[in-house]
């Protein structure tokens, strides 16, 4: 058994021998095992099976579990910064960023026309198939968001990216015509040979479809 001066216990100065040696066979044990809370309690590395747990410990009360890992885990992340700015415009940001929607908020004093006093204006775009249960979720975390005196008005729209490709193509010749010689007397027999190409160009013009 060892008597390390140093190391701390919560036994009482009275604890009996049998008691001091199981706090120290038991805390060599512990010793043993790396500290799993840094990466246990971080969004971004906990194990997927606990993340349900770790969003009901931070407080997440909207939760799919059909839903993506990447959807999880960033709800989880947003959780406490949603919870604390709750009743402004990075809460309601958030809440939407929550469930990969790229969202655009405007106060009533922003919208042209100037909107009704204390109400938002939620615009959300999303790449990714979207449903009735996925307004539904929006509606959810956008109301508990909000303060209670905000009116919200939502729309979400579907967006697609790519890039512009333009093409052109420059076909240069130069033509050089050959003669014969002719010389007086001199008769010149052999076959003859002719040749032509064709060459077309199609041009398609594409214009994006109107909104």
């Amino acid at each position: 058994m060892s008597d390390d001066p140093t190391r701390s216990t919560l036994l009482p100065a009275n604890s009996s021998p049998l008691e001091q040696a199981l706090d120290i066979g038991f805390g060599a044990l512990l010793e043993r095992i790396a500290p799993p809370f840094p990466e246990l309690m971080n969004p971004a590395t906990t194990p997927l099976a606990f993340l349900p747990y770790l969003g009901a410990d931070r407080g997440v009360s909207e939760w799919s579990s059909a839903a993506d890992e990447a959807e999880k885990r960033l709800t989880v992340e947003l959780a406490w910064p949603t919870a604390r700015q709750a009743g402004t415009r990075q809460a309601l940001e958030n809440a939407a960023k929550g469930l990969r929607l790229r969202p655009e908020v405007r106060a009533w004093y922003e919208q042209v026309p100037v909107g009704q006093p204390y109400s938002f204006s939620v615009r959300a775009f999303t790449e990714q198939p979207y449903s009735a249960e996925i307004d539904a979720r929006l509606d959810q975390r956008l109301a508990q968001a909000k303060s209670e005196r905000d009116l919200l008005s939502v729309s979400v729209g579907l967006s697609a990216f790519g890039s512009h490709v333009i093409g052109a193509a420059t076909v240069c010749g130069e033509l050089t015509s050959i003669y014969p010689i002719v010389i007086e007397g001199l008769e010149v027999s052999g076959q003859a040979f002719a040749a032509g190409a064709l060459y077309t160009v199609e041009t398609s013009i594409i214009y994006p479809q109107g909104s």
